[in-house]
Formats: C-alpha cells, sequence, structure tokens
C-alpha cells in the first residue's frame, strides 16, 4: 500500500466509520475532511473534527506508519504545529507538535475496506510498464469517462508548457519576441536535439541575430559557427561554402564575443536519427525561417490556420542545406515535412499562445487555442498505439497529446487514484 491510498481513502471518506476513535480512545467525528494542499506543509488544510468533547478546525497529516511524522522531521517544523489529527495506516508512534503536545492519531488499516483495497493493489501493482493496469477493466469504464480523462490531461498537459514559456518570458526580461525565438530553437530539435539547440539560441543571442537577420549569409555564420560545424575537417576543407562561412564566424564572433559560449561539434546527437533530421539539416531550416521570418512572435500569435502556420515554418531553405546534410557532405535532403510544422504549432504556437493569452487576461481564450489541435493529425507511437488499440478515441493531435499526457503523468506512475478511470475502478467493481 501507497501513502497516495491512504490521501485517497480520507479525502473521499471510504474507511468503517462505526465506533470512531483515536488511539487513544477518544471519539472522532469528520466534519470536514479538508481540502488536499499542493504546497509545502501538511497534507489536507481547514479540515474540522470533532475529538472527544472539542471541536477543532485545523489541518490533517497522513503517512503509512506514525513514526514517519519523526522521520520526516515534522515535530520541528512549524507548519505542522496545525496538525489536529495524525491519520496513518499502522499505529507505532504518538507524535507531538514543536511545543510538546500529543497529537491525537487516527489508524485506517483496521478500518479500511477489503474490496476497495484489493481493488487498488490490483490497479498499482500490475507488473510491467508494457500495458496499462486498468487495461483488463477498461470495458467497465464508460466512453464519456475516458474522454474526458483524457481531455483533462490534454489540458494539464498544454497548461504546463505554457507555465515553462511563462517562466522563460520572465527569464527574458518578459521580451515576447525573444520567448518565440527560444522556444522555437528548442522544439527544432524534436527532441533529441532540443536540449543542445536551446543553449545555442544562448549561444547566439537574439539581440545579435536581430542585427544581422536581413543577410542570410551572416545568419548562417552565425548559427553554424556557433553550434560548432565549421571545423575543419577531410570534408569540408575544399568546401568553399563552409569556409566562406567560418571566415565570416570568426569576424562576427570576434565583434560579439561570442566565442566562449559556442557549442562543440561532439555536443549534437545523430543516434538512430535519418539524414533528413540531422542537426545541420534542421540549423538550416532554421537559417532559412528566421532570415525570411522577421518577427517571429506576431506571426504565431496570429496566424489564423493551421495551413498559415504551416507555411509559415516552411521557409526558403538555404540552397546548400538544400543538397547537404552534413557540412561537406553532398545529398538530396527533403524540405521540412508536415508532420513536423504539425509538431511545432503543437509545441511551440499552442503552449505560446496560452501562456500569451493568460499573461493579458485572456484565458478565456485557451480552449479555442487548444482546438487547434484538433485540426492536426493524430501522432503515433507505441503509446499512442497501445491506448488506441484498447478503445481509446484516437483521430486527432488533441487526442494523441491527451493520451500521452495520460501515460506520463498517470498511466505510467501507477497514479490511478488521481486518475478518473483507476479512481471508478477502485470505487465500486461494476461501473457498466
Amino acid at each position: 500500500m501507497r501513502e497516495d491510498f491512504l490521501h485517497y481513502i480520507w479525502q473521499h471518506q471510504y474507511f468503517d466509520k462505526v465506533d470512531l476513535r483515536t488511539a487513544a480512545g477518544e471519539e472522532i467525528q469528520v466534519l470536514r475532511p479538508g481540502y488536499r494542499n499542493a504546497d509545502a506543509g501538511p497534507d489536507f488544510l481547514n479540515a474540522r473534527l470533532r475529538v472527544g468533547e472539542v471541536e477543532w478546525n485545523g489541518a490533517v497529516e497522513i503517512h503509512l506508519r506514525a513514526s514517519d511524522w519523526a522521520r520526516h522531521n515534522h515535530q520541528t517544523d512549524p507548519k505542522y504545529d496545525q496538525v489536529i489529527l495524525h491519520v496513518v495506516g499502522s499505529h507505532d508512534a504518538d507524535v507531538a507538535r514543536t511545543n510538546g503536545s500529543i497529537i491525537p492519531t487516527l489508524a485506517l488499516q483496521p478500518r479500511l475496506l477489503p474490496e476497495l483495497l484489493g481493488r487498488y493493489q490490483a490497479l498499482v501493482e500490475t507488473p510491467g510498464p508494457a500495458t496499462l493496469p486498468c487495461a483488463p477493466l477498461l470495458h467497465l469504464i464508460p466512453e464519456i469517462t475516458k474522454t474526458m480523462m483524457t481531455e483533462r490531461a490534454l489540458l494539464e498537459r498544454v497548461e504546463r508548457k505554457a507555465d515553462a514559456v511563462m517562466a522563460l518570458h520572465q527569464h527574458l526580461g518578459q521580451d515576447w519576441e525573444a520567448t518565440a525565438y527560444h522556444a522555437l530553437m528548442a522544439a527544432f530539435g524534436f527532441q533529441k536535439n532540443s536540449e543542445p539547440l536551446a543553449r545555442l539560441a544562448k549561444a547566439v543571442p537574439l539581440a545579435v541575430l536581430r542585427r544581422h537577420r536581413h543577410d542570410q549569409r551572416q545568419v548562417e555564420a552565425l548559427l553554424f559557427g556557433q553550434a560548432g560545424f565549421l571545423t575543419d575537417n577531410e570534408e569540408t576543407s575544399g568546401d568553399e561554402y563552409i569556409q566562406d562561412l567560418k571566415r565570416e564566424h570568426a569576424f562576427l564572433s570576434h565583434k560579439y564575443q561570442l566565442q566562449p559560449t559556442a557549442l562543440q561539434v561532439h555536443e549534437w546527437n545523430y543516434l538512430r536519427l535519418r539524414p533528413a533530421n540531422f542537426p545541420p539539416v534542421r540549423l538550416g531550416q532554421l537559417a532559412g525561417l528566421l532570415h525570411a521570418r522577421p518577427s517571429l512572435f506576431e506571426a504565431l500569435l496570429t496566424a489564423g490556420s493551421v495551413r498559415a502556420l504551416s507555411e509559415f515554418f516552411q521557409a526558403p531553405v538555404p540552397a546548400y542545406w538544400r543538397t547537404h546534410y552534413r557540412p561537406g557532405r553532398p545529398g538530396k535532403v527533403p524540405a521540412l515535412g508536415k508532420s513536423s510544422t504539425d509538431l511545432l504549432t503543437a509545441n511551440v504556437v499552442v503552449p505560446l499562445r496560452v501562456a500569451y493569452a493568460r499573461h493579458v487576461g485572456q484565458a478565456a481564450l485557451v480552449e479555442t487555442i487548444v482546438a487547434l489541435l484538433s485540426e492536426l493529425p493524430a501522432e503515433h507511437n507505441q503509446f499512442t498505439d497501445m491506448y488506441e488499440s484498447l478503445g481509446f478515441t484516437h483521430r486527432t493531435a488533441a487526442d494523441s497529446q491527451g493520451l500521452l499526457a495520460l501515460h506520463k503523468n498517470y498511466c505510467g506512475p501507477r497514479r490511478c487514484l488521481q486518475c478518473a478511470i483507476g479512481s471508478r475502478l477502485v470505487q465500486q467493481p461494476r461501473v457498466a
């Protein structure tokens, strides 16, 4: 049994309340269990209880064992002085506040409903990550419950991404153009190279890039030079294009003192990537985009359709990077595909617009912004395909994003009790 099960039991009061008493024998009446605390401090706040003849208002703390109180050093933390009841699985120690006063303890283990505990354990103790803990029981769940949970997971995912955009916005001095630039650079890494591209955005400051956006050659020199791709080797020594960019980068790097922030070529990832996804190819596409689209934020904010966004991302690529997938190594390179522009819309445009809507006090627009995802085709990978095979709706990118969030934040870590599907299955064995 995990502590989150006791949280769930207390929150919903799913335990035997007949002759409810503390470990010391005092009668307990739960008038209000309190509400979950998402911040530091006790687990439930604003609880209302009657213990013996006294009515209390305060907090409730929950542990598997009463002795966990001391293990977590709550006896020295004033935040826990407001605790009026210590709810535990088993009572193996008395606990006290910082002033030494004993806190009443309620042991729930003897009061748990065996069938409830059994259904919970059947969910969270299912071995292996390959399938869902609830897979054998999904036929018992109404379609509306699955749909609502997927939509909830989607909104949580979008909000978390918007939170990251807002944090970036704060870090960049509340400059929305810089925020769009950094977010776009990281997203062009498509997971495998997101981290080095995020660092490249710092290595090529937007203030410097703005001064040279009109000159595509200088934009390429800044990006490829700071990325560490303009090095001499057998393939590049006779390549005049690379040598020309190298000379231009040397001049710009000295002018703006950029060399200390430059990346090294070994910091980029090529493992299990198709040539069309190689970092220099993506960087060439970015160079074309940054040269041709001088106002990133305004364009990403105002584009009226998925088609307009796709056209925005598919800016003309420099000629060299249409015929080379590594410096000095020729090969026919396809243009940025629609699946890539769809991912950029989902991972950059939607979070950026949600963050901006919140920033200007137009949170009501969030649902409309998220609806953009319903205009994009569904993504397919091992996780979305698994959910689809189990009967979850999977028609658009909104479904895909929701299913991915469901897996990452609920099914994978076995947070079944926080999921509407798992909670429903634990509460009752027959729901349909």
